[in-house]
């Protein structure tokens, strides 16, 4: 077949127009490429969905994190509260018990103080008396113990186991001074005159005295009730006693006069 020379152009003016760059491709009705678009984008779009549903997945999977985070804490607060309630629980228990204990010991405290009382007026009076008839050693000192736990007996503020504490501690003083040794200076009165003198203590059984300047001695005779006075051989032994009452000297026998001892028939 033959083709003419004017046919030939317009064909290929429509094969180059074609082939130029950027010229639109002829439109393709195939179904297939269509349906595989309609497929692809379907695709796309789903896992554009599948990414939402990820995130949102994820959040509630952080969010249940916590929560069960949380929960397990909360458990630990409550066996820890539990814990606690049982343990004060226990302890309000033993307070109670405490309390109606303390109660017990509180009634039979107070039936105890309304006898012990009387025994204590009886035990001043008694130590009252027991100083006025004792060898008068420190004679104002011991006067003045007494007369403030006179006074002190008669005072509301002072409980019951306080007055007996103040008691019973002057009757272990009084104790004490018969098994030790004491010195001190007093004022007696030797030959109708006021004298300072150096007194001499030796438990209960011995009380002498000595003048500063060492010329006049005496004891106390507790059978007489009076002071006797002693002559100069006793000067330097009631010198020594003193010096060792007052630890400036080692202790020591020394010769002092005692008075003698009795039978239990009270024969010398």
């Amino acid at each position: 077949m033959k083709w003419s020379g004017n046919a030939v152009w317009p064909f290929v003016l429509l094969v180059a127009v074609w082939l130029l760059p950027g010229a639109p491709a002829p439109a393709a009705e195939d179904p297939k490429a269509e349906a595989l678009k309609e497929v692809l984008d379907t695709r796309s779009a789903a896992n554009e969905d599948a990414i939402e549903a990820q995130k949102r997945v994820d959040v509630i999977s952080d969010e249940t994190d916590d929560l069960v985070t949380q929960y397990r804490s909360v458990l630990k607060q409550i066996d820890s509260i539990e814990l606690y309630n049982s343990q004060m629980r226990d302890l309000t228990n033993a307070q109670a018990e405490e309390l109606a204990s303390l109660a017990d010991q509180l009634s039979r405290v107070q039936g105890v103080g309304r006898s012990v009382t009387p025994l204590m007026l009886r035990m001043v009076t008694a130590l009252e008396k027991f100083v006025a008839l004792d060898v008068p050693f420190l004679i104002d000192e011991r006067t003045k113990r007494v007369e403030g736990l006179r006074k002190m007996m008669g005072r509301a503020d002072v409980t019951t186991p306080e007055k007996f504490r103040q008691v019973m501690e002057a009757y272990q003083i009084e104790n004490e001074y018969g098994r030790t040794i004491e010195a001190y200076r007093d004022s007696l009165v030797v030959d109708g005159k006021e004298t300072t003198v150096d007194l001499l203590r030796f438990g209960r059984i011995a009380l002498v005295y000595q003048s500063l300047d060492e010329t006049q001695s005496g004891r106390w005779d507790q059978d007489a009730r009076s002071w006797e006075p002693l002559d100069s051989s006793y000067r330097s032994s009631i010198r020594e006693g003193l010096r060792i009452a007052r630890k400036q000297s080692a202790p020591d026998l020394i010769r002092l006069p005692l008075p003698a001892p009795v039978d239990e028939r009270g024969v010398n």
